[in-house]
């Protein structure tokens, strides 16, 4: 089991969107593998590279005791629209009702480079659109209608954690170019 530091808001690579994966070897089932033990750990619904300092389009996923990652997800979205309350392992403790589709499904690849579809709702597609967003650098409160992302705001600033030393250590992952 091995959990990672979670890179929190104000970090560089929360907002650089993430590079998609081609090599499907044991490094990415690694880096799986230890998005999904600081996910259980945390406890959260999902993480994405991009949260342990890993900028690849990869992220983990634990809804209604389903376990699961997507590689390289590209998603088709449902017209219809639920708003809901929303989290972040990136944002501690703090939480906003965030709009997202109702439905998605999401087609990449498991770790082996096989392909994949996931199709779900609710709680389900709300976490995939989230975990989506982290691999495009777009953090969920900037889903939010102006105002509510000014009280966002504000209550970030009012966190402990905010302002501390972002980048809490480098990932262990290679980030060399065979993984661009």
């Amino acid at each position: 089991m091995t959990i990672q530091p979670i890179r929190i808001f104000g970090d560089p690579v929360l907002r650089t969107p993430a590079a998609e994966v081609v090599v499907f070897d044991k490094e990415l089932r690694k880096l799986v593998s230890d998005l999904t033990d600081t996910m259980m750990d945390a406890p959260g619904v999902g993480l994405a590279a991009p949260q342990l300092g890993v900028s690849l389009r990869v992220f983990t996923y634990w809804v209604d005791d389903y376990l699961g990652h997507v590689v390289n997800p590209i998603l088709d979205l449902s017209e219809d629209q639920q708003i809901g309350e929303e989290g972040c392992l990136s944002l501690p403790g703090l939480s906003f009702d965030t709009p997202r589709s109702m439905s998605v499904v999401a087609k990449g690849f498991n770790m082996h480079g096989e392909p994949i579809e996931l199709i779900g709702s609710d709680l389900l597609a709300r976490c995939v659109q989230h975990e989506t967003d982290h691999l495009d650098g777009i953090i969920f409160i900037d889903r939010l209608d102006p105002e509510a992302r000014k009280a966002a705001m504000k209550e970030i600033r009012a966190a402990e954690w905010f302002g501390e030393d972002t980048i809490i250590k480098s990932s262990p992952h290679n980030r060399s170019a065979k993984w661009l």
